[in-house]
């Protein structure tokens, strides 16, 4: 997590600020909790709030890393502050928790935090994408498949496909953030010997979380595995996306291409140069969060009811992840918003292999006229090579076969070249895309 790809919200999430505000309303509302129940005197419990409810300002931020100093335990130091600010009261906090209700909890609580951000990044995105793609949704434009001319599509189609992508990535998220939004209180190895379940069941509703079924003395890490993936997954559709624009941009076929701003210089050495730098910046980072999913993975194995394998892991990736494709989301959906289209150098592209894109069609119209699929192949095969090699026109090679005008006739090759034919469900794929908004 480094300044030149971090965002002031997100970062604000994994500040220690906003870690030991969590560990306090934890504490608190537990001590609540527990002088419902009659376990301490309801004045202790008013007493942290009404002493200890203080801002996490730096100085008092630098006493506590002091007392981790010295105690080697983080949880213990923050108590220990909180005791100076509390007084004889602090006598009754953390009763019958242990330090991973305060850590897994807040943990969770700062994830469902990220979450909530990189929808809104995602909600952006998406609204990014369908105005672009309703903007282009009649651009013809060629598809390609292995990098190789194909079909025709259009480039709203285009736009439409990561749209679909991408929302069902916000669908994932969604999945992915209920299912980590829940709060351990349950004491040593999780059987709340010392601590009644109500305690976790008030400190939930207070943090909006759920109470963990089945706690060890963590809350399991498939549900942290599962999170992770899914931002992974997001990561994914950022650099397909990505590397789309990166092909689009390149001299030879520029079809599209990143805002270049006025004074952005593009090469130290050669001034003629407009790189996809942001795309290309984008890939290297999906490549980390995606990264991160693996180490997620590996967290769901402890020891018995616990270890701290995970501990570590968790303290790089758990701001890393969130922070970096916090910042990816944001500048992809820049990219969209500003990429330059070109749909005169799409038709130019897309005229450029002389109508070798309807081979398909001439095909399919041999064997409706009687010609066995094998020989209706290998005939528009012939042509198309052909075509391919001497850049004779497809459309007039096919009218002069006597193999393939014979059973089709001039007009109806003719007809087989009309670039409407291949657009005419456009409307009912942008209806099912946009289906949802």
């Amino acid at each position: 997590m480094i300044p030149r790809y971090s965002r002031p919200e997100m970062t604000a999430i994994w500040e220690p600020a906003n870690k030991f505000r969590i560990w306090f309303e934890i504490e608190a509302h537990a001590c609540d909790a527990l002088a419902g129940l009659g376990v301490i005197p309801k004045e202790a419990a008013a007493a942290v709030w009404e002493k200890g409810d203080k801002p996490y300002t730096e100085a008092r931020i630098e006493h506590i890393d002091a007392i981790e100093a010295e105690t080697k335990h983080d949880v213990i130091a923050f108590l220990t502050e909180l005791a100076e600010h509390v007084g004889e009261p602090a006598r009754f906090v953390h009763q019958g928790m242990t330090s991973s209700d305060v850590l897994d909890t807040c943990l969770n609580v700062q994830l469902t935090q990220a979450a909530d951000i990189l929808l809104a990044d995602l909600d952006r995105l998406l609204a990014a994408l369908k105005t672009r793609a309703e903007e282009h949704r009649e651009t013809v434009c060629i598809g390609r498949s292995h990098g190789i001319h194909a079909e025709p599509t259009t480039f709203g189609l285009k736009l439409a496909g990561h749209y679909a992508a991408f929302k069902r990535g916000r669908d994932r998220l969604v999945a992915a953030r209920a299912e980590v939004a829940t709060c351990a209180i349950s004491g040593a190895v999780g059987t709340f010997a010392n601590i009644d379940p109500a305690v976790e069941v008030h400190v939930a509703d207070k943090l909006g979380l759920k109470p963990e079924p089945m706690s060890t003395q963590v809350i399991p890490r498939d549900r942290h595995a599962a999170f992770f993936a899914a931002l992974a997954v997001v990561a994914g559709s950022i650099e397909n996306l990505a590397i789309e624009i990166r092909h689009l941009q390149r001299t030879e076929v520029r079809e599209a291409e990143e805002f270049f701003s006025k004074g952005q210089k593009g090469s130290s050495a050669m001034p003629h140069k407009r790189n996809p730098v942001l795309t290309e910046n984008l890939t290297g980072l999906a490549r980390m969060v995606r990264g991160y999913a693996v180490p997620a993975l590996e967290n769901i194995a402890l020891w018995h009811e616990r270890d701290i394998s995970h501990s570590s892991v968790e303290r790089m990736i758990g701001p890393d992840a969130t922070v970096t494709l916090d910042f990816a989301l944001g500048r992809l959906a820049g990219v969209v918003e500003k990429l330059v289209v070109y749909p005169e150098k799409m038709q130019e592209n897309l005229d450029k292999l002389g109508g070798l894109h309807n081979s398909q069609r001439v095909l399919l119209n041999l064997t409706q006229a009687g010609v066995s699929r094998e020989d209706a192949y290998r005939l528009v095969q012939r042509n198309a090579m052909e075509s391919w090699r001497t850049g004779t026109s497809f459309q007039d090679l096919l009218k002069a076969d006597p193999e393939v005008s014979g059973p089709l006739g001039q007009e109806a090759i003719d007809a087989l070249f009309d670039i409407g034919y291949h657009m005419k469900h456009v409307e009912t794929i942008f209806a099912r895309v946009f289906a949802e908004g």
